[in-house]
Parts: structure tokens; sequence; C-alpha cells
């Protein structure tokens, strides 16, 4: 009897087990079934790196089937690029980069990501390539085009002439024709896209195998790649992707704000900000605002502009313009100094941020309108000290018909305030207290009035 009730007992768990996980299978499948979509819009700096990296290892193989790259970018930074490819490549999850919406492009470190992906797609319209890499700062009184002879005589036909330029395209060279072995794709075409700054069109793309399909939406990519066999960590996988659930993740709030503030143009204009504020501050003690506002805006801009790459004689020679615009405020030196000041300020903006990076050059308007609004502070700063310096004639002279008002006065005598001053004063006539009065003449301490008519 006893037997008979531990195995009555053990079949009921083993019922109640198998409903339970009958009953969890599916919710279990749901969780599996769906794609993430991942924006990359833009420039590919630090903190759309860090948005990426953050996703890609936050998703789970087994609550994700297939992560889509959504991307239309000009390129970005080579540090952050990589940082992006070696999560994917790390990733236990099939990644796919999917250039859209129509129009889109995916150049520069673009065609990298495409090429590190399991799976490369592109919508009409859209375009990849011009991935050769450009070196930023170098030093601006040797420019790289003054190459040397033994430059020369080493570069191959086709070639850059410079060794360190030859370095990082050689490099380059290798990365992503390593990168195209991993999945099988165009590894000739790749390094035309870093030789020779090669761009092909969607279409031209699927021919030439730099991408494995084309695809109007992400569900119409969905059903494409339905069935394809790609490879993950080294082992091949089978993607089951027709019907999935579509979770859209973009970049959060501070991830957004991180993006505006390391835009070049917003960076500039921060940090004219700040400085402006805190020289306020300095020529107005206890006004509080400009001060706190300067500080906060350069605090930032030096955030931003510390994963830029600038030019940083650029940087110096912008400060230096606005140090010899207040200079010219205050010393006077007939124009000469602001006008140098202005010249400094729009050389040095225009060198501040290279011209060739990416994502990462500031606008023509922006440093036309900086400059026209630094110039028209300076004139106003400078109209305002000149009134305020007027020639003050002083002596006898500028005492002789200026005008006054009695403080009080008794016989023919009394007290006169004449340009704030309090003098002795006497007239032929009798006056009253706060009458208008006119100086006549001076003898030393005593001024000579009389009386002024109303009108």
């Amino acid at each position: 009897m006893t037997r008979l009730r531990a195995a009555s007992t053990r079949l009921a768990m083993l019922v109640i087990m198998a409903a339970a996980a009958l009953a969890l299978r599916p919710t279990l499948a749901a969780a599996a079934d769906r794609a993430i979509v991942l924006e990359i819009d833009g420039a590919i700096g630090p903190p759309l790196a860090d948005y990426i990296v953050r996703e890609l290892t936050a998703a789970r193989a087994d609550e994700t089937r297939l992560i889509i790259l959504r991307m239309n970018t000009p390129g970005g930074l080579d540090s952050s690029m990589r940082k992006i490819i070696s999560t994917i490549l790390a990733s236990p999850a099939p990644v796919a980069t999917y250039v859209a919406p129509n129009g889109a492009r995916a150049a520069s470190a673009g065609t990298y990501i495409a090429y590190a992906s399991a799976i490369a797609a592109m919508a009409p319209g859209t375009n990849i390539g011009a991935a050769t890499p450009i070196q930023l700062g170098g030093n601006p009184l040797f420019p790289s085009d003054q190459k040397s002879q033994k430059d020369q005589k080493d570069a191959k036909p086709g070639e850059p002439a410079d060794t360190e330029t030859r370095k990082i395209i050689n490099d380059a060279v290798a990365y992503i024709r390593s990168l195209a072995a991993l999945n099988g794709r165009n590894a000739d075409w790749a390094t035309d896209a870093v030789r020779s700054a090669a761009s092909l069109p969607a279409s031209e793309a699927l021919a030439l195998h730099v991408i494995d399909v084309i695809a109007d939406d992400v569900p119409d990519l969905l059903r494409k790649i339905d069935g394809r066999e790609v490879t993950i960590a080294g082992k091949p996988q089978r993607l089951a992707t027709a019907g999935l659930d579509i979770v859209v993740r973009p970049p959060d709030w501070q991830t957004e704000l991180l993006m505006l503030v390391t835009n070049p143009n917003v960076a500039f204009i921060l940090m004219l900000i700040g400085v402006y504020g805190l020289i306020l501050e300095f020529f107005n003690p206890g006004a509080v605002a400009p001060g706190l506002i300067g500080a906060i805006s350069l605090l930032v801009a030096l955030y931003a502009l510390a994963f830029m790459p600038i030019n940083y004689a650029g940087a110096a020679l912008v400060l230096l313009g606005v140090a010899l615009m207040i200079a010219e405020v205050h010393i006077g030196a007939f124009g000469a100094l602001g006008v140098g000041g202005i010249a400094a300020f729009v050389i040095g903006a225009v060198m501040m941020f290279p011209a060739h990076a990416p994502g990462f050059t500031l606008s023509g308007g922006v440093i036309a309108g900086t400059a026209l609004g630094t110039a028209a502070l300076f004139l106003l700063a400078l109209a305002a000290l000149l009134r305020r310096k007027r020639p003050v004639a002083t002596g006898h002279e500028a005492l002789i018909g200026a005008e006054g008002e009695t403080v009080t006065w008794q016989d023919g005598e009394g007290r006169v305030r004449v340009k704030g001053e309090i003098w002795l004063a006497r007239a032929a006539a009798p006056l009253a207290a706060g009458s208008r009065v006119k100086i006549v003449g001076r003898d030393g301490l005593v001024l000579h009035v009389e009386g002024m008519r109303s009108v």
C-alpha cells in the first residue's frame, strides 16, 4: 500500500512538471521569436559605439534570433568602428547590417561594419564603399603632400608616396580582407574601396557579392534571409527569420544627448559660449549667471572635444582671436588688434576640425555665423567703451559756461552744484535755492554765477 502511494505521488509530480513545461514552452518560444533593430544614423563616434556595444552585449542568443543594424552613416572614427566590429564578431546572436532607408549610405566605417556582419543587406537607392582611411591631425607646418625622395622611390604605382599613409592604407586593406574572408564576401572589391575609395549602388553590390540581399524594408529582409546558412563564432548556423517579431531599440536619451554635444558644430558653439560667459563674469563680478552658464558650457564642450579629432593649433588660434579682440577693447590699438583677432578666429575655426573627416567637419555657416557674432560683440563693446571714455576737459575753461544748480543761497553768495561737485559761488543778483545758474567766471575756489531764465 505504501509503495502504491509513493508511485502515485511520483506519477502526479511528473504530470505536474510536464504540464508546467508545456505551459512555459510557448512563452520561451515567443521570447526567442524576435529580431532586434538597432539604429546607426550619423557619424560613428564613441556615444554611438557605446550604444551598439551595450545592446549587442545585452542580447541573449536564446531570446533573440537576429540583430539588425539599420545603418545610414558617412563613416566615423576608427576606434569606435573597431569596437563595434569586435562586439559583432563576439555576439552569440547573428548580426545583419541593413543599409536603409532609401537614399542611405554605408560609407567608410560603415563598409567595414557591413563586411563584419553575418548578413549584409541594402535597400534600393543606397550605396556602400569609399572606405579609404583618413589620417587626422598631423603637423600643419609640414603637410603630407611634401614627400621625401626616399618615400617616392619606395612607393609602388598607385600607392601613396609617404610611408605613414601607406602603413595606414595597408593595415586597412588587411583588416577588411580578413572580414571578407569570415563571411565569404568580395575581398578584391573591398581592397578597391580602401585603396581607390570605390563605391557601389545596391544592385551592383549584390551582383559583385559585396552584399547578400536587397530588401525593401525589415520584414522583407527577414523573409529573404530565412533559411540562409551563416557562420557564428566559427560554427555554421541556419537562420529562421520568417515571421519574427520586430523590436526596434533606438538610442536612449543619454546617447542622443551625447551624440548632440559631440557634434562639432554644437561643441564649437558651446566652447564659445563658455569662453564668453567666463569673460563677462570676470569683468562683471557678481553677475553669477554668465559665469555659471559659461562654466557649464565650457566643461561640456571640453568633454565633447576629448572624443573628437581636433587640431589643437586651430583651437589655440580661436582662443587667441578672442583674446586679441578683448585686448582691443581695453587697450585701443585703433582696430589693429581687433582685425587681427577676427582673422585668427576664422583661421583657427577652419583649422580646428579636419576638413575630410566624415561626420566631424565644422559647417561653413557656423564658422561665418560665429565670426560675425564675435565681431559684432567686439564692435558693441568697443562703442560702449568709447562712449564711456569721452575726453574730459579740466581746468578753468571746463567750468566757464557750464550750468549748475544752487544748493544754498543767502546775501549774494552760497553753494552751487556743478558737474557733480559743490562749489562756493557769488552772484550780483539775488538767487533762490534750487534755481539754475550759469558759470561766468572763477576766482580761485569761488565761482561767479548768474541766474538763468526759465523758458
